[in-house]
């Protein structure tokens, strides 16, 4: 019982029957946001292209007694992010944050990339956030609400990774579209900040590593291992570890933050 109550008292301010919306949300570091926050007692709109995936993850947050409800969306489209702004406004009675955590990444030597394979990932990790940031804008505006924008950025965002140049430049962008965002919507009272993960254990990072063999030589496993031991803490990075921190961003402790790139990352990259 003490413990329990420790743990209540140490909950972020403010999250309770907030409504967010949560792009990516099938799976890996969405699907673990989401189940923090309906743990807080936040209402959600989940929001990926794979309706299985999001039933999945609707089921597991209806559990805590909170409303949720899913839509399909491919963030790259700006319509279609503007859509699930509205659904979310209109199912849910409401909005007060947005989560744009749908992204991609891309393994590739800077000399191989195609014009397809740059347009692919700069319309999905940057266009899509910025469609998100738009589409959240206009909608705090529309609800008079002061409302959160949070960007998925990464350890990439803050230094450039060989193999990884591609996906580290979306990352910069993410982090700059944070910084203007923040200055210009920040007289509306719309905080923009973003957080920016490390090496976490999901299916991107099988892939990552799977990559990293094929382009390498290496062994399966070993970019992976290799990464995991430069971190100061020890461990690999957990979606939970990533939705803590989300979680504060999306709460009242934080409404004095604003154009942050916070890093979460057990001590890889130090700023």
């Amino acid at each position: 019982m003490h413990r329990k109550n420790r743990r209540k008292n140490n909950m972020p301010k403010g999250l309770k029957d907030k409504i967010a919306l949560i792009t990516g949300a099938g799976q890996g570091i969405g699907r673990g946001i989401a189940v923090r926050l309906a743990q807080e007692g936040v209402h959600l709109a989940l929001v990926d292209l794979n309706q299985e995936k999001l039933d999945q993850v609707l089921h597991e947050v209806q559990q805590y007694g909170i409303k949720a409800t899913t839509f399909i969306a491919d963030v790259s489209q700006r319509h279609e992010v503007f859509a699930a702004i509205d659904h979310a406004d209109l199912t849910l009675y409401g909005l007060d944050v947005v989560i744009n955590n749908a992204g991609i990444a891309q393994v590739q030597a800077i000399d191989d990339v195609t014009p397809e394979q740059f347009q692919t990932i700069m319309d999905i990790n940057v266009a899509g956030v910025l469609w998100g940031i738009q589409a959240a804008a206009d909608k705090f505006r529309t609800l008079d609400r002061k409302g959160k924008i949070i960007n998925a950025a990464s350890i990439a965002g803050h230094d450039g990774f060989a193999l990884l140049g591609i996906y580290s430049a979306t990352k910069f962008a993410v982090r700059a579209l944070t910084q203007a965002a923040a200055k210009e919507y920040a007289s509306a009272g719309i905080t923009v900040n973003a957080y920016c993960p490390g090496v976490v254990g999901t299916d991107m990072w099988v892939e990552i590593d799977r990559r990293f063999a094929e382009i390498t030589g290496a062994e399966i496993g070993e970019t992976y291992k290799k990464y995991v031991d430069g971190i100061a803490l020890g461990r690999a990075q957990t979606p939970d570890d990533v939705a803590a921190l989300v979680a504060f961003l999306a709460s009242d402790d934080s409404d004095y933050i604003t154009g942050q790139s916070i890093l979460t990352d057990g001590g890889i990259v130090y700023r």
